[in-house]
């Protein structure tokens, strides 16, 4: 399973999809939910916040989606976010999304993963730990000054990292939904002849 890649490969999409769904539960009964983290404040921290606003403008998602350009989360309200989230949808699978930094090789390069994710780390921030699976995306180089380089990052590649990020999202959701069909139509037919 190829679950790093770079946001401008042609199948970085579908790479992305198979490797979300590959980590998702396969119970119909878990909620998904996409934590996007970030700010707008940050050209380079944007990613997360924009990952969210696309997701929103892509149409229904078997996935509840939170951090958007206009509502972000990010370091100052992240612990209240995620209490609010764990309120709202008990014992959801969490997909955290975040920018991060490294070396100069691996700019654009987007990597699926199991287990949570740590925010904030690139700029020495204490944070809660987020998700039970991340994204996250390399949008420019760690080592020096972390702070005024995730400021200076160029939009161009964020907006076009959070467009790949947020279509193979979305192909991972349609192709969830089909399998939930298929699964319940399955379900459904068991019931049936069981009955008869």
């Amino acid at each position: 399973m190829q679950n790093k890649f770079f946001y401008d490969e042609p199948n970085a999409t579908s790479q992305l999809a198979s490797s979300l769904l590959y980590l998702l539960p396969t119970s119909n009964h878990i909620p998904i939910v996409i934590v996007c983290i970030g700010t707008d404040r940050s050209t380079g921290d944007a990613l997360g916040p924009l990952v969210g606003t696309m997701l929103g403008q892509k149409g229904t998602l078997p996935f509840y989606v939170y951090g958007t350009l206009k509502d972000p989360i990010h370091a100052v309200n992240l612990e209240d976010k995620l209490q609010h989230i764990r309120q709202q949808h008990k014992h959801a699978f969490l997909i955290a999304i975040d920018a991060c930094l490294g070396r100069v090789k691996n700019i654009g390069m987007v990597t699926v993963e199991k287990g949570p994710l740590k925010p904030g780390a690139a700029v020495n921030k204490n944070l809660p730990s987020v998700g039970d699976a991340h994204i996250t995306g390399i949008v420019n180089v760690s080592g020096f000054m972390e702070f005024f380089v995730l400021q200076n990052t160029r939009l161009h590649l964020v907006m076009n990292m959070a467009e790949t990020i947020a279509t193979g999202i979305y192909e991972a959701g349609i192709q969830l939904k089909k399998q939930q069909r298929f699964a319940s139509l399955q379900t459904n037919e068991l019931k049936y002849k069981l009955s008869e």
